[in-house]
C-alpha cells in the first residue's frame, strides 16, 4: 500500500465517525404522509401542505391540547369597550427568515389573505371593516359588528391555518399559489433543495426566539432541537417501513395499518397515536355539475354506504383503530348527534337506492372519481365508492394518480369531461371540523367555500347565529340544525372515524401530540 493510500485509509477509519455522528444526530429524517406539491398552506387544505406550514410559519395565537387559546407571536391584546376594535401587540424579537423584522402590516395582510380562503376566516372577514396596523408592532382589526370568537379564529389549529407571512407574499391573490416561502417559525425552508416527488429540507432558524411556556399542541415554546429536518417522499409503504427499521429514516408520519404489527415488534421502533381525536373520512361531491348538482342524488347514496367497508380498507381490519360514526360531527366531541341520520343508519337496500337515484334524475352521466395511488389512508375509499356506484348502475370512471395531482385537479371547476371531477375522498382531523365555525365539509359557502362548492344559505345563517349564541344549549340546537340540513342535502358522505399511528426511532423524544407532525422539541435521547 502506498503511503498516501495508507494515510487516506487511516483518516477514513478514524476521523469520519467522530465528525459524522454528531452531525447525523442533528438531522431529523422524516417521511411525510404524501408528496408535497403545493407550498402554499392558504391556497389548499391538503394536510401535507399544512404540515409544511407548521415547520416554516408561526401564528399570532396557538391552541393547547385542551383547546384553550394562548398568545404565540402575539404578546398581548386589547379590545375596545364596544368590542369593535382589537389591538394585538406583537412580542419582541420576531424576525422573518430573510432577516427582516416582523411588522404589524405583514400580519394584517396575512390575516386578510387567510380570511378569504378559510371557512372560519370568511365568517370573521364578513364583519371586518379593516385589517391594518396602528404602529409597527400593533395589529389593528376594526369590526363592523362584534365577533366574540375572534381569538379562536386566529388560533385555528388545523386545515387553512392563519400563518403569518411577509406583506409582499401575503399580497398574493389568495386563489393563486404564492411563489416564495418565507416565514418566522423555528425552521426555514431550503428552496434550492426542494424537489417535488422526492424531497424537501428545512434548516434551523437561528433568529427564532421561542416562548418560555411548555409546548402544548400549537401553543407554547417551539424549540428547534435539530439543525435540519429532511423530508423524503416514499410512496411505497414497504420501502418506508424497511427504511425505518434499518435506521435510514427517523420518523414515518402515517404508517400503513397492515404494517403496524410488524413495526410494533421491530427493534428500535416506537409506534404511537399522537392524534387521539382521530380522523373523519368523507367522500366529497362536486355540487356544480351533474349528477351531483342534484341534492336528491347525493342524498340517495347515504342509504347505500356501509362505513365498515370504508374503515376496514384504511385500518387493515384493526377494530381498535376504527369507529362507526353515524354523525356529521366527529364522534366523541360536543356536537355528535343522531339528528337526521335515518338514511345512514337504516338497512342497506341497494334496489331501493337504485330506484331513488333514478327518481332523483340521474341520467347515466359519467361520474369521475379522482383518487390517489400513494395515500394508503385515502386510496381505499375511492375503490369502495367506485365499486358501490357501479353496483348501483352508475357510469363510473376511476381516475387514479398521485395525491399531489388530486390536490391540483380538485381545484378545477370545469365539468368532469373537461378535466374536472365528480367525487374525491379525503379525511379531516376531528379537531379541524369540530364546530360550525371551522367545518368546511358542511358549510354552505358555495363558490367561496371548500372544493365541491356546496351552497346552502340556511346552513350559513345557522353558522352565523352559532358564532353569536350565548348559551351552550343554543349552540347545540344550531349544530343539530346544520346536521339535519347536511343529511338532507348531503354535501359529503361520512365514511366513519379512524385513528392513524405514527412510528419513529426509539431514541427520539419530545413529540408534541396533536393533528400534525410538529417538528419542534424533538430531540435524540
Amino acid at each position: 500500500m502506498h503511503r498516501r493510500d495508507l494515510l487516506a485509509a487511516t483518516m477514513a477509519g478514524l476521523a469520519a465517525p467522530a465528525l459524522a455522528q454528531p452531525a447525523r444526530a442533528r438531522v431529523l429524517r422524516f417521511v411525510p404522509q404524501a408528496n408535497l406539491t403545493s407550498l402554499d398552506p392558504i391556497w389548499t387544505t391538503a394536510a401535507v401542505t399544512e404540515n409544511h406550514g407548521w415547520t416554516v410559519f408561526d401564528t399570532l395565537y396557538g391552541m393547547t391540547d385542551d383547546l384553550k387559546v394562548r398568545p404565540q407571536m402575539a404578546d398581548s391584546h386589547e379590545v375596545s369597550a364596544d368590542g369593535l376594535t382589537w389591538l394585538i401587540r406583537l412580542r419582541d424579537g420576531l424576525r422573518w427568515h430573510d432577516g427582516e423584522p416582523v411588522l404589524a402590516r405583514d400580519c394584517a395582510a396575512s390575516l386578510a389573505r387567510w380570511s378569504r380562503r378559510d371557512t372560519f376566516g370568511q365568517s370573521l372577514g364578513a364583519v371586518v371593516e379593516a385589517w391594518d396596523a396602528a404602529d409597527d408592532r400593533t395589529i389593528r382589526i376594526r369590526l363592523k359588528s362584534r365577533f366574540p370568537l375572534l381569538l379562536e379564529a386566529l388560533a385555528k389549529p388545523a386545515a387553512v391555518v392563519p400563518f403569518m407571512m411577509p406583506e409582499r407574499i401575503a399580497r398574493t391573490d389568495p386563489f393563486q399559489q404564492m411563489t416564495e416561502v418565507i416565514g418566522s417559525g423555528p425552521y426555514r425552508f431550503l428552496k434550492d433543495e426542494y424537489v417535488s416527488g422526492s424531497r424537501a429540507a428545512y434548516a434551523k432558524f437561528d433568529g427564532y426566539v421561542p416562548r418560555q411556556e411548555a409546548p402544548s399542541r400549537t401553543a407554547g415554546g417551539k424549540v428547534a432541537m435539530m439543525e435540519r429536518v429532511e423530508w423524503t417522499i416514499m410512496p411505497d409503504s414497504a420501502t418506508a417501513a424497511a427504511a425505518l427499521q434499518a435506521g435510514e429514516i427517523d420518523w414515518w408520519e402515517q404508517i400503513n395499518a397492515d404494517l403496524a404489527p410488524l413495526l410494533r415488534r421491530a427493534r428500535g421502533v416506537q409506534v404511537e397515536v399522537l392524534n387521539t381525536l382521530g380522523y373523519i373520512g368523507v367522500a366529497r361531491f362536486n355540487c356544480l355539475h351533474p349528477p351531483f348538482d342534484k341534492p336528491a342524488v347525493r342524498r340517495a347514496l347515504l342509504g347505500a354506504i356501509n362505513q365498515d367497508d370504508y374503515l376496514r380498507g384504511v385500518t387493515g381490519n384493526d377494530a381498535a383503530a376504527m369507529r362507526i360514526c353515524p354523525s356529521m360531527w366527529p364522534c366523541g366531541t360536543t356536537y355528535e348527534s343522531a339528528t337526521g341520520n335515518d338514511l345512514l343508519r337504516g338497512p342497506r337496500d341497494l334496489d331501493r337506492v337504485r330506484a331513488a337515484i333514478r327518481a332523483a334524475g340521474y341520467n347515466g352521466e359519467r361520474i369521475v372519481i379522482i383518487n390517489p395511488t400513494d395515500f394508503p389512508t385515502i386510496g381505499p375509499f375511492g375503490h369502495v365508492t367506485a365499486d358501490l356506484l357501479r353496483r348501483l348502475g352508475m357510469n363510473v370512471e376511476l381516475v387514479e394518480t398521485d395525491w399531489g395531482s388530486v390536490v391540483q385537479r380538485r381545484a378545477s371547476k370545469e365539468p368532469p369531461e373537461r378535466g374536472g371531477w365528480s367525487i374525491f375522498h379525503t379525511w379531516w382531523p376531528s379537531v379541524s371540523i369540530i364546530n360550525p365555525a371551522v367545518n368546511a365539509t358542511l358549510r354552505g359557502q358555495g363558490e367561496r367555500g371548500w372544493f365541491g362548492w356546496y351552497a346552502n344559505p340556511r346552513v350559513e345563517e345557522a353558522a352565523a347565529q352559532w358564532l353569536l349564541a350565548e348559551t351552550e344549549a343554543e349552540q347545540k340546537r344550531l349544530a343539530d340544525l346544520i346536521q339535519r340540513e347536511s343529511f338532507e342535502n348531503a354535501p359529503v358522505l361520512p365514511l366513519g372515524q379512524f385513528f392513524i399511528a405514527t412510528a419513529y426511532r426509539s431514541g427520539l423524544t419530545g413529540f408534541v401530540p396533536g393533528n400534525a407532525p410538529y417538528p419542534w422539541n424533538i430531540r435524540r435521547g
